[in-house]
């Protein structure tokens, strides 16, 4: 069990949350509690790198509809970056590639980290 790691910094889009190890029943609410304290603007981006994430349930796509959500009423756009293979399959199944934008690790650029 990879224990959850969440890093957020900002980029020139909008904020970047890093998402690393298990995304799965137990670990979700640090996700969850988080999402809504994460300030966004209309017209920018909330970007989720999904590069270091091993493992996703349904409890954490869960989650991850929940950012949509925050983003879509924020006025703001949401991408999927370096989304896991087996996390893309199970998104591409549930139908969740049509309402994220997937992206390859586009730019999240650099900027202050702030760890959870």
């Amino acid at each position: 069990m990879s224990p959850l790691k969440i890093t957020i910094r900002d980029a020139a889009a909008g904020p970047v949350l890093e998402i690393a190890g298990e995304l799965d029943y137990d670990t979700v609410s640090e996700l969850r509690e988080l999402i809504p304290t994460v300030s966004l603007r209309p017209g920018q981006r909330l970007t989720l790198d999904l590069g270091r994430m091993d493992f996703c349930d349904s409890s954490g796509l869960s989650a991850l509809i929940a950012a949509h959500h925050h983003a879509h009423t924020a006025q703001a756009d949401i991408a999927l970056e370096a989304v896991p293979a087996n996390t893309l399959r199970i998104l591409r199944i549930v139908g969740l590639d049509q309402i994220f934008s997937l992206g390859q690790g586009g730019d999240t650029g650099l900027g202050a980290d702030r760890s959870r």
